[in-house]
């Protein structure tokens, strides 16, 4: 890993404590992200020619906290002097106390910080919008990209939900137990989203970014350790480990995709398997039923069969259903179809995809088009399959998704061909949806 990779990713994991832990001291959310975020440019800058300081939290959180001072005295001469200076000595202001407050070098701020940017003053997509920025680090493109509107729309969506909080007179305390469930279904929500954004960038040149989902099941982990009986979020912990057990055999050393079916389950790392089986196995025996431990039991099916063959389709449509009673969703829809097609054909895949074509939320969507691909290849269609597939890949703006949906497609031009001449091609109909 290059010099710079190392210090993006050091910056990625410290940006989201350095501001918890100004804004706890400081207040101020707002101000606290600009001053968090000069810092880290100017870290980024400097590391990696002079080398990462012996304590690099302690010197993002000096140096934010310094231009914080500066900004408020308004002093722009004094601003450049004391920021010189903490950038040659950074002090320890990260583990300085405010009056009353106990002296705790190791405090992580994160979960408080994710609970805030989850706070009632805002609307539902505000809260993840600003999480996604605050704690799971992704630019404002890439949330804008996430919610499919333009990234000036979603600059400004940040920026008035960071005026509410500051206006709703927000404290940096985790929230009361009476309130603390009200926002328990906006922190899942947006961990999810981080999760999968690692697990499957929505754009870019590389399929996974790990470091989103390290984040991601390292703040499941906390919130585990916070709210141990809460059957979702012991769910959602078992759901990432269980789907990021797969991270190693999803790529071929050229970065291509591997879809599930054809993966080399060896690769597949047991010990999160087991561990996220266990942790499902336990939540359903005592925890009220929830999707996220719906989605983590169709997960660990997954992982128990060795090979593709072996997967207990019949189960997953089972479970499919149970889910989509819970929580009805275009999305459970696509995947309930994939597994209607394993169990009752492809024809009657293709039968319940139909009313998501006219579903807003999935409408247009390059997943529709590839499991109605998926579908159609299966039932021996390969020129409506082909179309399918071209089409998936035009909308997509993930560069191996992309790749991977125009394979399929070149390799069915042959297979159109043949079936005209009577000749079927080897392996026709086997192929794999995009991993979920």
């Amino acid at each position: 890993m290059r010099a710079d990779d190392r210090v993006e990713d050091l910056l990625r994991e410290l940006a989201p404590q350095v501001l918890g832990a100004l804004v706890r001291r400081h207040g101020q959310f707002d101000a606290c992200e600009d001053a968090v975020q000069e810092a880290l440019l100017a870290a980024a800058v400097q590391w990696p020619a002079e080398g990462v300081p012996d304590n690099p939290r302690s010197w993002l959180a000096t140096v934010a906290s310094r231009r914080l001072i500066d900004q408020w005295r308004g002093e722009h001469a004094r601003r450049e002097r004391e920021i010189a200076v903490a950038t040659r000595e950074p002090a320890d202001l990260s583990v300085v106390p405010a009056p009353g407050e106990e002296r705790s070098p190791g405090r992580d701020d994160t979960l408080t910080l994710l609970f805030l940017c989850c706070h009632p003053a805002l609307s539902a997509p505000s809260q993840v919008a600003l999480t996604l920025r605050a704690v799971g680090g992704l630019s404002t493109a890439e949330i804008a990209r996430a919610f499919l509107v333009p990234e000036a729309t979603m600059a400004q969506r940040i920026s008035r939900a960071k005026q509410r909080v500051k206006a709703a007179g927000a404290r940096f305390v985790m929230p009361p137990e009476a309130e603390r469930e009200d926002r328990l279904r906006a922190v899942l929500h947006v961990l999810y989203l981080v999760f999968n954004e690692g697990y499957t960038a929505t754009s870019g040149p590389d399929l996974q970014r790990a470091d989103l989902t390290g984040e991601a099941i390292r703040l499941a982990r906390g919130l585990r350790r916070l709210l141990p009986d809460d059957g979702e979020v012991a769910g959602l912990l078992a759901l990432m480990l269980l789907t990021d057990a797969r991270r190693p055999a999803r790529t071929r050393p050229d970065g291509t995709l591997v879809p599930l079916a054809e993966q080399d389950r060896a690769l597949w790392d047991r010990a999160a398997i087991a561990e996220g089986t266990a942790l499902i196995t336990e939540t359903l025996a005592r925890a009220p039923l929830g999707p996220y431990q719906l989605q983590a039991a169709i997960a660990a099916v997954h992982a128990e069969a060795p090979r593709a063959g072996d997967t207990d389709w019949p189960q997953i449509l089972a479970l499919y259903r149970l889910l989509g009673r819970i929580a009805p969703n275009p999305v459970t829809t696509l995947n309930q179809a994939v597994a209607v097609g394993m169990v009752h054909g492809p024809r009657a895949g293709l039968d319940l995809l139909e009313p998501l074509a006219a579903d807003d939320r999935m409408a247009g969507h390059h997943r529709l088009d590839a499991v109605r691909a998926h579908l159609l290849e299966m039932a021996g269609d390969p020129e409506a399959a082909r179309a399918a597939y071209r089409s998936a890949a035009r909308r997509t703006t993930s560069l191996p998704e992309q790749r991977y949906l125009e394979a399929r497609a070149a390799r069915l031009t042959g297979t159109a061909t043949d079936r005209a001449t009577g000749r079927q091609e080897p392996g026709e109909g086997t192929a794999a949806p995009l991993d979920s």
